[in-house]
Protein backbone atom coordinates (compact mmCIF):
# COMPACT_ATOMS: atom_id res chain seq x y z
CA UNK A 1 0.00 0.00 0.00
CA UNK A 2 1.26 3.49 -0.69
CA UNK A 3 1.67 6.08 1.88
CA UNK A 4 -1.35 8.55 2.64
CA UNK A 5 -0.91 12.26 2.64
CA UNK A 6 -2.98 13.14 6.07
CA UNK A 7 -4.40 16.47 6.29
CA UNK A 8 -6.73 18.25 9.06
CA UNK A 9 -9.55 16.94 6.63
CA UNK A 10 -9.17 13.20 6.49
CA UNK A 11 -6.61 12.86 10.15
CA UNK A 12 -9.91 11.52 12.31
CA UNK A 13 -11.63 9.26 9.61
CA UNK A 14 -8.23 7.60 8.60
CA UNK A 15 -7.24 7.09 12.88
CA UNK A 16 -10.61 6.16 13.82
CA UNK A 17 -11.08 3.85 10.57
CA UNK A 18 -7.38 2.17 10.97
CA UNK A 19 -6.13 -0.46 13.48
CA UNK A 20 -2.91 0.85 13.04
CA UNK A 21 -1.54 3.81 11.66
CA UNK A 22 2.29 5.35 11.30
CA UNK A 23 2.72 8.43 10.51
CA UNK A 24 5.40 10.32 9.66
CA UNK A 25 5.82 14.11 10.41
CA UNK A 26 8.12 16.04 7.47
CA UNK A 27 8.91 18.94 5.49
CA UNK A 28 10.25 18.76 2.03
CA UNK A 29 13.49 21.23 2.92
CA UNK A 30 14.50 18.68 5.20
CA UNK A 31 17.36 16.71 4.51
CA UNK A 32 16.76 13.86 7.39
CA UNK A 33 13.09 14.08 6.48
CA UNK A 34 14.17 13.19 2.51
CA UNK A 35 16.45 9.98 3.53
CA UNK A 36 13.91 8.66 5.77
CA UNK A 37 10.98 8.58 3.08
CA UNK A 38 11.95 5.20 0.95
CA UNK A 39 12.45 3.34 3.63
CA UNK A 40 9.12 4.31 5.06
CA UNK A 41 7.65 4.16 1.55
CA UNK A 42 9.23 0.46 1.63
CA UNK A 43 8.03 -0.28 4.77
CA UNK A 44 4.55 0.32 3.59
CA UNK A 45 5.02 -1.69 0.82
CA UNK A 46 5.80 -4.79 3.19
CA UNK A 47 2.92 -4.01 5.15
CA UNK A 48 -0.38 -3.53 3.55
CA UNK A 49 -2.42 -4.15 6.60
CA UNK A 50 -1.07 -0.77 8.38
CA UNK A 51 -1.91 2.49 7.46
CA UNK A 52 1.19 4.74 6.47
CA UNK A 53 0.23 8.80 6.26
CA UNK A 54 2.72 11.28 6.12
CA UNK A 55 1.89 14.47 7.34
CA UNK A 56 3.64 17.64 5.77
CA UNK A 57 4.30 20.06 8.56
CA UNK A 58 4.92 22.94 6.34
CA UNK A 59 1.05 22.56 4.82
CA UNK A 60 -0.50 21.12 7.82
CA UNK A 61 1.16 23.36 10.84
CA UNK A 62 -2.23 22.70 12.70
CA UNK A 63 -1.78 19.15 12.79
CA UNK A 64 2.16 19.59 13.76
CA UNK A 65 1.25 21.48 16.68
CA UNK A 66 -1.59 19.39 18.19
CA UNK A 67 0.70 16.74 18.64
CA UNK A 68 3.75 19.46 19.45
CA UNK A 69 5.80 17.94 16.71
CA UNK A 70 9.12 20.33 17.39
CA UNK A 71 11.61 18.41 15.18
CA UNK A 72 11.20 16.28 12.54
CA UNK A 73 10.93 13.43 11.07
CA UNK A 74 9.29 12.34 13.80
CA UNK A 75 7.20 9.43 13.53
CA UNK A 76 4.14 8.04 15.30
CA UNK A 77 2.63 4.73 16.00
CA UNK A 78 -1.32 4.76 16.60
CA UNK A 79 -3.25 1.76 17.59
CA UNK A 80 -6.59 1.63 18.28
CA UNK A 81 -6.55 5.28 18.47
CA UNK A 82 -4.19 5.31 21.24
CA UNK A 83 -0.66 6.82 20.21
CA UNK A 84 1.75 4.09 21.02
CA UNK A 85 5.29 6.07 20.34
CA UNK A 86 6.01 9.19 18.54
CA UNK A 87 9.70 10.25 18.35
CA UNK A 88 11.94 12.66 16.54
CA UNK A 89 14.45 11.10 14.23
CA UNK A 90 14.95 9.04 11.01
CA UNK A 91 15.16 5.05 11.85
CA UNK A 92 16.80 2.58 9.71
CA UNK A 93 14.99 0.38 8.00
CA UNK A 94 15.74 -2.77 10.84
CA UNK A 95 14.72 -0.59 13.06
CA UNK A 96 11.74 0.63 11.53
CA UNK A 97 10.63 -2.88 11.27
CA UNK A 98 11.44 -3.95 14.39
CA UNK A 99 9.13 -0.76 15.79
CA UNK A 100 6.19 -1.94 13.62
CA UNK A 101 6.70 -5.63 14.90
CA UNK A 102 6.14 -3.95 18.70
CA UNK A 103 3.56 -2.20 17.97
CA UNK A 104 1.68 -5.59 16.49
CA UNK A 105 2.43 -7.37 19.78
CA UNK A 106 1.22 -4.30 22.34
CA UNK A 107 -1.65 -5.90 24.09
CA UNK A 108 -4.06 -3.22 23.97
CA UNK A 109 -6.02 -4.63 27.13
CA UNK A 110 -3.30 -3.87 29.03
CA UNK A 111 -3.27 -0.79 27.56
CA UNK A 112 -6.46 0.43 27.93
CA UNK A 113 -6.53 -1.04 31.92
CA UNK A 114 -3.27 1.33 32.60
CA UNK A 115 -4.83 4.03 31.14
CA UNK A 116 -8.26 3.85 33.17
CA UNK A 117 -5.85 3.19 36.27
CA UNK A 118 -4.16 6.56 35.64
CA UNK A 119 -7.07 8.44 34.97
CA UNK A 120 -8.48 6.99 38.59
CA UNK A 121 -5.46 8.32 40.22
CA UNK A 122 -5.36 12.00 38.22
CA UNK A 123 -8.68 12.16 39.89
Amino acid sequence: MATVELTKDNFEETVTGSEIVLIDFWAAWCGPCRRFGPIYEKAAERHPDIVFGKIDTEAQPELAEAFQITSIPTLMAVRERTVLYSQPGALPPQALEELIGGIRTVDMQDVRRRQASDSAIAN
